[in-house]
């Protein structure tokens, strides 16, 4: 019995170190958002930064492991048994939840996720002890057999720890919104001229602000901190904050005045270091507390020479966690940082959603809810309007107006006022709550920190507003689905471990190793990787079309082809696959399309550029028409199928794959007419008018067979939409191929004059 438990402690150290690898790549987006959205720095540099504030944070982060240990359950409650059982569940819970949620490129918390695992293993493990357990065997308190579940639960601190999660994510929109716009207000969005005058004290401000609530609240959750240290930096903090302060803010107004120097980089890079450093000291638990929390416990049950029965009682107190294990543990996270992919997913949806851009495409839809909320701040502002002087909302307006970008200007997702707000504040409120004691979702007050700061800077106008806030509210979604997902499982994994025990245990050891190996390894490759054009010139934008068509025409061609086969073949389950494919096509072009909005608003008014806009524009818009009729196609097929519907036979299979042969052959020719010019127009429209002959042809012996081949309206109608979408294949595949032909001459005619 002894090995199994060591077998178990293993494995959940082996998990804590995937768990910093799955929670880091979801937590990137809470330190490098701001200063990636800015661009003060080269990445390498804010990584760099960002990464030695969580090397030297994790070893702050002592003082937050007592959460693991007892902020959730009662453990003078439970045996070893039942606490290793409770811990494991926790760490596979935790992985596989974390993992699914970076798949997706949504950031969750780490927080809530552990916090919410720990209370659902311990109601399983509670309940499954008060069924199973005889009542004389079960605990006392105070002289009474405890046979309640809420019994074995910490609730006092449980809900202080919920409550304060929720609670953190009000106030960190509501901060975010008051300090921006009075930030704002000061500076404007013209700052270059204000902070001449003032950015020395607002560095000043940011600095002494992030050492104090980093470093002398912080002092006391830090493994090497002795006793005596703290008691001189409590006795001390009034000197120590006056002396920074005004030696800061001289410093960076020295700066300012005699070497034009631009502090913000300098408050932003520290921002990021504040905020990773903060991250680390408060979130470390929720990634190592468990399996330091599970060694502890066996050291523990070693000590009382392998008493089973043992309640583990010991685990109340309080124990400072080695700093070599915070350290390397450290280690993982910064390596995280610079190797996972999944990492700069996450930090995208961050700023995409926090971003100034106006106009484009947004990354989330509208809801009902979201509506109502736009509709209603809207009304409060035209009541506000009619109420307030009219000279209030001049003079606001004033110091709100937005910069005019010059044409072709690449427009950063926020500029460098509100990086150093986000950074700076988010930090505060983080390392607040770490020297507390109370573990706070750092995901979600760096976000909604952002997310009132770029309301207060009016990010959110008319064309984005409900976008926006569609998107805070399905990301704070996430956290009520994280919640019950993280609950459910983990008392669901836990329980069948008590009735399953040994079998149960390394059966669920393989299938998380399995599920990890292939979500890491063996999955489908990110459509992050899917190209973009990265610039607004005509010859950028021109190799693009010229890529896409090929690369489009011949996977359109591809489903089209597979998806028939499928569906003579009755497979259903390929159709499903093939449904998909014509859909993420669809969906890929669709947003490729939208690109001729930036093109328009950052290319050049030269000739050639308003062309290729024009090009790109007519090109894709084709391309979409036809993913929209491939989806159909696919789809119809994929439903008849499913509903046991006959498929076609005899003439009608066999005009089937001769269709699908010629557009083959049509596909190849439009490459050689987009590639030769001894090809000219008369021939591409010569092979048009073949394909489309034939087409009519088989329509005509469709329509004149119904009878023969015993035909139900409903497969005649199946047969004509193939018909009709090939024939829309021909005529846009023609003339997406006509405007390449023509795309392409006019650059060679470009080129030659200019030799």
């Amino acid at each position: 019995m002894e090995q199994y438990f060591i077998v178990i402690l293993c494995f959940l150290c082996i998990l804590a170190i995937v768990d910093l690898y799955v929670g880091v790549s979801n937590d990137a987006v809470n330190f490098l958002n701001s200063a990636v959205g800015s661009r003060i720095a080269p990445f390498k540099v804010v990584m760099l930064v960002a990464g030695l504030g969580v090397l030297i944070g994790a070893t702050f982060s002592s003082g937050m492991m007592e959460i693991a240990r007892s902020g959730v359950f009662n453990p003078e409650f439970f045996t070893f048994t039942e606490i290793m059982v409770i811990f494991f569940a926790v760490m596979i819970t935790d992985v596989l939840l974390l993992d699914i949620f970076n798949s997706l490129g949504l950031p969750t918390s780490t927080t809530v996720s552990i916090v919410f695992e720990l209370l659902g293993g311990a109601v399983a493990a509670a309940a499954y002890k008060i069924s199973t357990v005889p009542v004389e065997q079960l605990p006392l308190l105070n002289g009474q057999v405890i046979s309640s579940i809420g019994d074995y639960i910490n609730n006092e601190k449980a809900l202080t720890i919920i409550s304060g999660i929720l609670i953190s994510v009000v106030v960190a929109f509501f901060s975010g919104s008051v300090v921006q716009y009075v930030m704002r207000l000061i500076f404007t969005f013209k700052y270059q001229n204000v902070y001449k005058y003032l950015g020395g004290i607002f560095g000043g401000i940011a600095i002494t602000a992030i050492f104090y609530f980093l470093v002398m609240k912080g002092a006391k959750g830090s493994s090497f901190m002795k006793p005596e240290y703290i008691a001189w930096i409590n006795e001390h903090t009034f000197s120590i904050l006056l002396y920074s302060f005004a030696s800061i803010t001289l410093l960076f107004q020295l700066l300012i005045s005699l070497f034009r120097v631009n502090i913000f980089p300098f408050v932003i890079l520290a921002g990021t270091f504040a905020l990773a450093f903060a991250f680390a000291g408060n979130d470390l638990v929720n990634f190592v507390g468990v399996p330091l929390a599970a060694i502890d416990s066996y050291s523990n049950f070693a000590a009382e020479g392998h008493n089973m029965s043992m309640l583990m009682g010991s685990l109340r107190n309080t124990v400072q966690a080695p700093t070599i294990f915070l350290l390397f543990a450290g280690l993982v996270m910064v390596l995280t940082l610079w190797f996972s992919k999944k990492a700069q997913r996450v930090v995208r949806t961050s700023i995409n959603l926090s971003s100034s851009s106006r106009g484009a495409k947004e990354q989330f839809g509208s809801s009902l809810m979201a509506r109502s909320i736009v509709r209603g701040v809207a009304g409060t502002g035209k009541f506000m309007h009619q109420i307030l002087p009219a000279s209030v909302f001049t003079f606001l307006e004033k110091r709100m107006e937005q910069p005019v970008h010059k044409k072709g200007e690449v427009v950063l997702p926020f500029d460098q006022v509100r990086a150093a707000i986000n950074l700076v504040l988010s930090s505060i409120l983080i390392a607040s709550a770490t020297s507390l004691k109370l573990p706070l979702s750092t995901t979600y007050v760096t976000f909604m920190v952002a997310m009132g700061s770029s309301f207060a800077d009016g990010a959110w106008d008319r064309e984005s507003a409900v976008y926006r806030v569609s998107g805070v509210l399905s990301v704070i979604g996430g956290w009520f689905i994280t919640a019950i997902c993280a609950f459910t499982a983990c008392a669901g994994m836990a329980y069948l471990v008590f009735v399953g025990g040994k079998i149960a245990t390394i059966a669920l050891m393989v299938v998380v190793c399995l599920i990890l190996v292939r979500s890491n390894f063996f999955g489908k490759k990110s459509k992050d990787s899917e190209e973009e054009t990265s610039g607004t010139k005509s010859e950028t934008i021109r190799t693009t079309v010229n890529k896409a068509i090929q690369e489009y025409f011949t996977r359109i061609i591809s489903v089209y082809k597979k998806g028939l086969d499928d569906f003579q073949g009755e497979n259903l389950r390929q159709l499903r696959s093939d449904k998909n494919d014509a859909l993420a096509i669809h969906e890929e072009i669709s947003k490729r399309r939208g690109e001729y909005y930036r093109f328009a608003v950052e290319g050049g008014d030269e000739k050639i550029d308003v062309d290729t806009r024009h090009y790109y524009y007519r090109i894709f818009t084709n391309l979409k028409e036809i993913s929209h009729g491939l989806r159909g196609a696919v789809g119809i097929a994929h439903n008849h199928v499913d509903n046991n519907h006959r498929t076609f036979k005899g003439a009608l299979a066999d005009n089937l794959k001769l269709m699908v042969d010629d557009l083959d052959g049509l596909q190849r020719f439009l490459f050689e007419y987009v590639s030769s010019p001894e090809i000219d127009d008369a021939a591409l429209s010569a092979r048009t008018n073949q394909s489309v002959k034939l087409l009519s042809k088989i329509q005509q012996e469709l329509l004149q067979g119904i009878s023969a081949n015993d035909l139900s309206l409903r497969g005649s109608e199946l047969y004509l939409n193939f018909l009709q979408f090939s024939r829309d294949i021909v005529n846009r595949f023609a003339l997406i191929a006509y405007l390449q032909h023509e795309l392409n001459e006019e650059f060679c005619q470009l080129e030659n004059s200019s030799k």
